[in-house]
């Protein structure tokens, strides 16, 4: 039975926080792992926010990272749903830090993740399609199909 779509908007979620000296390596930036633990969580409120329903993360790919975050600065996420299969969903994740100080902010990562959304037994449940409405959201979920094939082909390469 699959449910009504629903626009990407409705999963687009948004996170920031600072980043103190506990939160960086010996370079003063901060730590690759905690910028992966905030994207694995933004995934999942972006995931749950779409299908309602519980989440856990299936893959994480195309995991970039591009700039550094120092210490002092914000780190700003941008997560939201991209496309659907029958019970997963693809989730765009963006990084930036921000210059409190200044404005200045500057894309530091960005990563797709899958995400399979679990019935109360704990098993993989159907998911609503995604219906996506900006340019930005169209060129992603024209690609997702790509995507998903090259993720199945690795994990069947594994």
């Amino acid at each position: 039975m699959m449910t009504e779509a629903r626009p990407i908007q409705q999963s687009r979620t948004f996170l920031t926080d600072l980043v103190f000296p506990p939160d960086t390596n010996h370079h003063h930036t901060i730590f690759g792992g905690k910028v992966m633990a905030y994207v694995d969580k933004i995934a999942c409120i972006a995931a749950m926010r779409h299908c309602r329903k519980p989440v856990v993360t299936a893959s994480s790919d195309s995991f970039d990272f591009l700039a550094p975050i120092k210490t002092g600065e914000a780190i700003n996420l941008e997560a939201y749903v991209t496309w659907t299969h029958k019970t997963s969903m693809e989730v765009f994740v963006r990084v930036e830090a921000e210059n409190l100080l200044t404005g200045e902010k500057r894309m530091t990562a960005r990563a797709y993740l899958t995400m399979i959304a679990l019935d109360d037994q704990g098993k993989p449940t159907i998911v609503p399609g995604v219906i996506p409405d900006t340019e930005e959201e169209r060129i992603q979920y024209e690609k997702a199909k790509e995507r998903h094939v090259l993720r199945r082909k690795r994990k069947v390469e594994m």
